[in-house]
């Protein structure tokens, strides 16, 4: 079995949203410790990105190339939020020395991960255990999933999204 075979099978165990699907309400922390609701981004298109840990290589790659392009999505309609399950304090920290333009979610009761299936098995260094898979979510205006993406590349995030 491939690697990308493996992904999607673990996606498919993991109950992950899928194109057409809506998204379903949640409410959340952002890191400044603001409620977010969202249905307060019905009627904005939005980027969902889910990484594992904040402040950790790849997270921080894929969060600060969202950033340098920040305007480029924004001019193209989108509003961005990052969810992991860290604290608000290490999401809060994590914004705070990369100067994010956009709210980072800390998910710690996984209600925002659970919502849209990316809590599941993974595999590093030969061990497997449960985690948050990075996948990043493409929402229309009216809370339906336009397109997932699957295969983050954390150095060209942007230019993934934008394609």
């Amino acid at each position: 079995m491939s690697y990308k075979t493996s992904i999607l099978e673990k996606t498919k165990q993991m109950n992950t949203l899928k194109t057409g699907n809506k998204v379903p309400h949640f409410t959340s922390i952002d890191d400044a410790g603001n409620k977010i609701d969202w249905n307060d981004y019905l009627g904005q298109k939005v980027i969902v990105f889910f990484y594992p840990k904040a402040s950790t290589p790849g997270c921080t790659a894929e969060a600060c190339n969202l950033s340098d392009h920040y305007e480029q999505l924004k001019g193209a309609g989108y509003t961005l939020l990052g969810v992991s399950a860290d604290s608000v304090k290490r999401q809060a920290n994590f914004k705070n020395k990369y100067d994010f333009p956009f709210p980072l979610l800390a998910d710690e009761d996984k209600t925002v991960i659970n919502a849209f299936g990316v809590w599941g098995p993974k595999k590093f260094m030969g061990k497997e255990y449960d985690g948050i898979h990075r996948m990043t979510f493409i929402i229309n205006e009216e809370g339906v999933v336009e397109r997932v993406i699957e295969k983050v590349k954390t150095k060209d995030h942007a230019a993934q999204i934008l394609e």
